[in-house]
């Protein structure tokens, strides 16, 4: 029963011997009842998982959504890369957030480049199972073997010129990428995933949408000073490049006043 009550409650080890330990202080368990268990429960699952190096991943993923309860189909969840300063991660999302984050892959001190990601794909056996990707720009670049940069083409998408910056504002239409080739527009290795696969963060695309307006905002208008007194925490030169979060961002969205200072070309692209 109590193990029952720690997975309803989706507690955290430390929680689970806390909560045992006051329900064994309440006299509401049994004395011989060991506080203690949930420090192993991770057991059960540690066959299905091998290290390499400094890699953790896991090494049957069959039998870890069978071990787990889950039905899997690949077609219902996308692998989620990202790494911080200190790790690289990756993690299976349900499309549908019907079911809880499952990790895969873990590494301490592993960078995001292009060597380290094929070693990920592959030890946990990508190919067989071809989730859809998910990861901000920069894993997307690395997965598609894309250079890193300030390049020219930047895009897995379309040939949008990056340096071509009198036709930002005013060409609607760039060519199609018809290919990605190794040694060909800005492309250096061979792609690890399919482009067809890869899914776009939201996020990231809130953020390069706003990043643009504000930089084509008339810096002498009405709109850009509502900005200045809205956000005064946000440096000039941030303000200018467009630089916000995602709460700033939303609370921006929200602002009726914002829409009212914009001038009638402003007002159309917002």
């Amino acid at each position: 029963d109590l193990n029952d009550l720690v997975r309803d409650l989706g507690l955290s080890k430390s929680k689970a011997e806390l909560l045992a330990s006051r329900l064994k202080g309440w006299k509401l368990l049994q004395g011989d009842t060991k506080v203690s268990f949930f420090r192993q429960r991770q057991k059960e699952l540690e066959h299905l998982f091998s290290k390499e190096d400094d890699l953790v991943f896991c090494n049957d993923v069959e039998n870890l959504f069978e071990s787990l309860g889950v039905e899997h189909k690949p077609e219902d969840w996308r692998l989620f890369i990202d790494s911080s300063k200190t790790s690289l991660k990756g993690v299976l999302l349900h499309n549908g957030n019907k079911y809880p984050s499952i990790p895969l892959a873990h590494a301490v001190g592993m960078k995001e480049n292009y060597e380290n990601m094929k070693l990920l794909l592959s030890t946990i056996k990508y190919d067989n199972f071809s989730w859809q990707i998910c990861g901000d720009l920069k894993v997307i670049a690395i997965l598609l073997g894309l250079q890193l940069g300030y390049t020219k083409f930047c895009c897995f998408l379309c040939k949008w010129n990056s340096r071509d910056r009198s036709n930002h504002y005013i060409k609607k239409n760039w060519p199609k990428r018809e290919s990605l080739n190794p040694g060909q527009e800005n492309v250096l290795h061979q792609p690890l995933v399919s482009s067809e696969k890869i899914l776009l963060p939201p996020l990231h695309i809130k953020l390069g949408l706003i990043k643009n307006f504000v930089k084509a905002m008339d810096r002498d208008g009405s709109a850009f000073t509502f900005l200045t007194n809205k956000f005064p925490r946000i440096s000039g030169a941030k303000l200018k490049e467009g630089i916000f979060v995602g709460p700033q961002i939303r609370e921006l969205m929200k602002d009726t006043q914002f829409e009212n200072q914009l001038n009638m070309q402003e007002a159309a692209a917002w």
